[in-house]
């Protein structure tokens, strides 16, 4: 059985700021229907990679394969036109807007014509409204609601429904449980679940392993830029991703080196 080709794949990755050297050879892929969890500390390069990604820094060296062809961003809206979509910690959502003008933004529903026109409310939020309950948050059933008003989860809910509904084939999640509740968190879990079984490329950037295991099929670890361990579902423990993000595998064989010329 030959391999599936990749959705999204970077190959030999750097990018660079003048001599400050960010990403080092980073290689990696996400199949369609898969959960690609990219493991890091604070300072590992995460931020730097999901703007390569998404069209914001075009890679100093490398390539990025789009099914199986190099595709160069021109810029965030190229790759959001090719079906990257990225949900930020707090849902890129807008506090003051309603639910359903926050999820139409820049792409509002209209109804009459020429000079006449005007937002369709009532189409935005009925639309709005469906997407988010297709994905199980049925708390949501009213799109005049504030965005502001909705937990962390619900907005985290929002924003993939919303990349979902306008045909994200890619969705980069970065840090979406960071600053939830264990109940919100399972929320915004659930969901990754269910975004995976709609045929998503997923790609969930997260410092937590436990949130990691629960919905993960390919795990990378990024360490000062440079991919450390790159594995399958099943293939490390918990406390061997934790040592492999901590650097304890390189600690513990210094120790062990130390220790023999004793």
């Amino acid at each position: 059985m030959s391999e599936k080709i990749p959705v999204l794949e970077l190959q030999r990755v750097d990018k660079s700021f003048g001599p400050i050297e960010v990403l080092n050879e980073v290689s990696l892929k996400v199949n369609a229907g898969e959960v690609l969890c990219l493991l890091g500390d604070n300072g590992a390069g995460k931020s730097t990679l999901i703007k390569t990604l998404a069209g914001v820094h075009k890679p100093t060296r490398g390539k990025i394969l789009m099914d199986g062809q190099e595709v160069a961003f021109a810029g965030p809206r190229d790759a959001a036109g090719r079906g990257i979509a990225t949900v930020h910690q707090f849902g890129g959502t807008f506090p003051l807007m309603s639910i359903g003008r926050s999820f139409f933004v820049g792409v509002e529903p209209t109804k009459g014509w020429g000079p006449f026109k005007r937002f369709d409310r009532k189409k935005a939020n009925e639309i709005a409204v469906k997407a988010v309950q297709d994905f199980g948050i049925t708390r949501i059933d009213d799109g005049e609601r504030l965005v502001g008003g909705l937990s962390g989860g619900e907005r985290q809910s929002l924003a993939i429904a919303r990349a979902v509904h306008f045909g994200a084939r890619v969705l980069i999640l970065d840090e979406p449980t960071a600053a939830l509740g264990v109940k919100q968190a399972s929320h915004v879990l659930r969901i990754v679940n269910e975004t995976k079984r709609r045929g998503l490329a997923v790609i969930f950037i997260t410092h937590q392993v436990m949130h990691a295991m629960a919905v993960g099929d390919h795990f990378a670890v990024l360490i000062r830029g440079a991919i450390a361990a790159d594995f399958r579902k099943g293939e490390k423990t918990r406390e061997e991703i934790t040592d492999l993000m901590a650097g304890g595998e390189t600690m513990a064989q210094l120790e062990a080196n130390v220790e023999g010329n004793t």
